[in-house]
């Protein structure tokens, strides 16, 4: 139940934390009001967790060796009711809370799925061992932390970038010597789209994590035992879950994407989320767990790129970049430290309800903090003034996610 609880804590998290990805752009352009585009994003992840299972059933096995390769958890970690199997995801779900609470108190997009990956690293080598990793794969296809997770991290937001920049030069090439008031409207309908495409593949991608984590825990302690499978009450919580998330709109990371990183305009946003999208769902269908956060920082990225003049703020990209490097080590260094608590205390029951308060006294913590400073619908759209990018004072309202 602690897992199962920690999981979903996890994948509502995962919602606000990525509810930039898809809506920043159309927000920053006015394309879309605030509360409308959250709202829009919500419905549609619901909506996109239901469409595939592709990402959640390969999420763990990619990672970790904590199953046979027909899914079932091994028999080393099943016994006893699965109990060192699942303090194990419980450990690296805590760990991945935890990180993506810190990025989203400082207004940093980093990748909600590298923050999974590196709790349950972490946690299983503080349990496991090195060897307790899948680092490779077997090496006949790209698997493992290095095909799974390294290597698309890198290329995604190069190649999301490359295409939006494209894509951006194309768009203002075709429509040069247009007035701008009729390009304006029309691109502003077209980021709808563009958006709403993104914010369902997000939900075909991101929630699926969740997915395979609950199911695997389900696994492991005995209630469930068809490996090819997701059980429907899984697949509802999960997609409710990360729409409640995506609803609640994690404002701070839509100003950073939207208001900081690139002075936007709509054929930007539409370029920008337009790639987003088409690289989200080609990994989707692979199987592949990638960051829709990497993706969507590098496509707003070369929509600034790829429009002539356009402001860049290299230094806030900079502080992305920094934050995408460190999260699976920090993420991977809170994992074990929480596991080596529960295993000191016994690693039973006693253990895991050590490290659930943990996460909770961490988690409010984190939220008293963030309403010294809120972001919310009212100031989202405040013009930047500054590496921080922190509403004026007098523009501050009572605080929300």
């Amino acid at each position: 139940m602690l897992v199962v609880i920690t999981a979903l804590a996890f994948d509502f998290t995962n919602g606000f934390h990525d509810t930039a990805n898809a809506m920043a752009t159309s927000i920053a352009t006015g394309a879309l009001r605030p509360k409308t585009a959250v709202t829009l994003a919500g419905i549609l992840n619901l909506i996109g967790a239901f469409l595939s299972v592709e990402v959640a059933l390969t999420v763990t096995n990619a990672v970790v060796t904590i199953q046979n390769s027909d899914g079932s958890p091994k028999d080393s970690l099943a016994a006893d009711g699965g109990q060192a199997l699942l303090l194990i995801v419980l450990a690296g779900l805590a760990g991945g809370i935890i990180w993506n609470l810190f990025t989203w108190l400082l207004g940093l997009p980093s990748s909600s799925s590298h923050a999974l990956f590196g709790g349950l690293i972490g946690a299983t080598i503080a349990g496991l061992g090195w060897a307790g990793v899948n680092w490779n794969g077997d090496g006949s296809k790209l698997d493992g932390v290095v095909g799974k997770v390294l290597l698309p991290a890198v290329l995604s937001p190069v190649i999301a970038c490359l295409i939006a920049a494209t894509a951006t030069w194309l768009i203002y090439a075709v429509v040069r010597g247009v007035a701008q008031r009729y390009t304006e409207t029309g691109f502003r309908w077209g980021q709808i789209g563009s958006a709403s495409l993104v914010a369902l593949a997000h939900g075909t991608n991101d929630a699926q994590k969740t997915m395979g984590v609950i199911t695997l825990a389900l696994i492991a302690s005995g209630h469930w035992t068809d490996t090819e499978n997701i059980p429907f009450w899984v697949k509802a919580a999960c997609a409710v879950t990360i729409a409640v998330g995506t609803y609640l709109g994690g404002w701070r990371i839509i100003r950073t994407l939207g208001k900081g990183l690139v002075e936007i305009a709509s054929p930007q946003g539409m370029a920008a989320e337009a790639s987003s999208a088409a690289v989200i769902l080609t990994s989707s269908n692979l199987g592949f767990a990638l960051s829709t956060t990497h993706v969507a920082t590098g496509s707003i990225l070369g929509s600034g790129i790829g429009k002539r003049g356009a402001t860049v703020r290299w230094r806030v990209a900079g502080r992305m970049v920094t934050a995408w490097l460190i999260t699976i080590p920090s993420a991977a260094t809170v994992g074990a430290l929480l596991w080596f608590i529960a295993d000191l205390l016994g690693g039973g029951l006693l253990g895991a309800v050590v490290v659930f308060g943990l996460l909770c006294a961490a988690a409010g913590a984190m939220y008293l903090r963030s309403r010294l400073a809120p972001v919310n619908a009212g100031n989202v759209n405040d013009e930047w003034d500054g590496a921080e990018g922190a509403p004026a004072p007098s523009d501050r309202t009572p605080a929300s996610v």
